[in-house]
């Protein structure tokens, strides 16, 4: 089971990760609304970097 990207809890599919932050009626389509614009600074919080070359199993050759 994977765990929520939203909250502390494992992910139950309801799909509020996949909604737009400026309109949430709306799922995300990576338009990139949401970072640009004509503020002075935006930034975005990461939690986590994955690399797939470290995850086990998944070696190729």
């Amino acid at each position: 089971m994977d765990k929520c990207v939203l909250y502390d809890r494992f992910c139950i599919e309801c799909g509020e990760c996949d909604r737009c932050d400026l309109d949430p009626s709306k799922i995300c389509d990576n338009c990139m609304q949401c970072v640009k614009g004509n503020d002075d600074y935006r930034g975005i919080l990461i939690d986590e970097i994955e690399n797939p070359e470290d995850s086990k199993g998944n070696h190729l050759h």
